[in-house]
């Protein structure tokens, strides 16, 4: 397929698309319907937003599409993926899909990864399921465009009773000037338990290129899915993510994401406790500078009793960086004895740094425990004075402060996440390309890292250990 920029994107590349990928007639009515959608629809599904929103920071004119890219692996990403050689992954170069990489014995047990599009042809049931699922949700223009113009994307399904110590690895790299649209699915059945680690890059460009995601995760009855996702591309680009997560009966879902590169990061994030018992832990990291905007939207729907939810929101900006945090937690009618917690605070290292903090409750039972909370401050000068007092620069002083900032919700977080972040952070207050190759700075915050918290020490125990 030829090359075409998202301006000119219309019904006739989308039905070109789905022809050259022999996809059964609902997905063409699917495709079709959705960029009708896409074209009549607002930046901003509710108008109280538009004044903050950044969205037409993305140029379509720039934006490049093609449903066939080159598989080149950019070179500042060749050690990391070095490093998965021999790790359970899926990466994603582009449109197309570079290395699977899954052990025998799991494969024969019903592990599936594999392209959406294999997915497709291979699991159409789920597939079916999982596409009528978001229609039948609110969905906003970019929502719309993915279901429309989706050129890839990543498909795991976790069998019943499947419990997977190793992380599995999701890379996902842009190619130089052209964009991606994606869909990514995660689907787990009953009494499963899966860690996924997601890095997205992309490579310094001359003209604008975008990510464009939907991702959805279906966490079934009983169990855990534990997701990471760090976005570290380069300030060139462009990040636009729609994620949805559906978690069933006592189902368990913990979301760790750290957001740290592209010009523009736009996530409106879901979560549907659509079972009794069920339980979403979402902590969300975004570190600006330069003219970075972030953009993020988390929303909880408790929709069963005794459902819980927590979501917590910490920005650091710096230079002439903003981010803008808008949350809801909406319990219905049939939710009661649920509990949530929604939190957006920020730190404003520049004077010409900016953030806003939209939080809201909609409650619509009783006999449940809901609250939200948002702060945007400047770090105080007297705990800058106090620090400097004790021979630390002004740089130095701000970085322990930032720490202490994220601490509270580091203790949530497993070491090897805890390590990542402080790694990324360190690298962009240095300026220097955000990748997690493990070199010996980062090996150094594992080892800090794995020694930090451990609750199951005794105070004695750990006296003695650092004497």
């Amino acid at each position: 397929m030829q090359h075409l920029s998202l301006s000119k994107l219309n019904s006739g590349y989308v039905t070109n698309l789905s022809l050259s990928k022999h996809e059964p007639k609902w997905l063409q009515e699917y495709r079709q319907m959705s960029i009708d959608e896409y074209e009549k629809s607002p930046h901003e599904m509710s108008p109280l937003y538009n004044k903050y929103t950044d969205a037409n920071k993305m140029n379509p004119d720039a934006i490049c599409l093609s449903a066939d890219s080159q598989t080149h692996i950019p070179n500042f990403i060749k050690n990391r993926i070095d490093e998965l050689d021999h790790e359970l992954n899926i990466i994603q170069i582009g449109s197309n899909i570079h290395q699977i990489c899954i052990p025998e014995e799991l494969k024969s047990a019903g592990l599936v990864i594999s392209s959406i599009q294999d997915a497709i042809q291979n699991h159409e049931s789920i597939i079916h399921k999982s596409f009528q699922t978001i229609r039948s949700k609110q969905i906003d223009k970019y929502t719309s465009l993915n279901n429309a113009a989706f050129d890839s994307g990543i498909f795991i399904h976790v069998p019943k009773n499947m419990k997977i110590n190793k992380p599995i690895h999701i890379i996902f790299c842009l190619n130089e000037n052209l964009s991606t649209i994606s869909r990514n699915l995660i689907n787990m059945e009953e009494n499963s338990d899966i860690n996924i680690v997601q890095e997205v890059y992309a490579p310094k460009s001359l003209t604008q290129n975008a990510y464009i995601e939907l991702f959805d995760s279906y966490v079934s009855q009983n169990s855990k899915l534990n997701l990471t996702s760090l976005q570290i591309m380069n300030q060139s680009a462009v990040n636009f993510s729609t994620r949805h997560t559906n978690i069933e009966q006592d189902g368990n879902a913990n979301w760790y994401m750290g957001l740290f590169g592209a010009m523009l990061s736009r996530y409106k994030i879901n979560h549907h406790l659509v079972g009794i018992g069920a339980t979403i832990n979402d902590y969300e990291v975004i570190f600006g500078n330069n003219n970075q905007s972030f953009d993020i939207s988390s929303n909880v729907y408790h929709d069963k009793p005794s459902t819980n939810a927590k979501i917590i929101e910490k920005s650091i900006l710096k230079d002439r960086s903003k981010s803008l945090f808008k949350g809801m937690i909406r319990i219905n009618k049939n939710a009661h004895k649920s509990q949530s917690f929604l939190s957006g605070r920020s730190i404003l290292l520049s004077k010409d740094a900016k953030s806003d903090s939209i939080p809201s409750l909609e409650i619509l039972t009783n006999d449940v425990k809901a609250t939200h909370s948002a702060s945007v401050s400047q770090i105080d000068d007297e705990l800058i004075f106090y620090l400097r007092s004790r021979c630390l620069n002004k740089i130095d002083a701000e970085r322990i402060i930032i720490e202490g900032f994220l601490e509270p919700m580091s203790r949530s977080m497993s070491y090897q996440i805890r390590a990542w972040i402080a790694y990324l952070i360190e690298s962009k207050w240095q300026n220097i390309d955000l990748t997690i190759n493990t070199n010996e700075q980062l090996k150094k915050l594992v080892e800090i890292e794995e020694t930090r918290y451990n609750e199951k020490e005794t105070e004695i125990d750990r006296h003695y250990k650092y004497r």
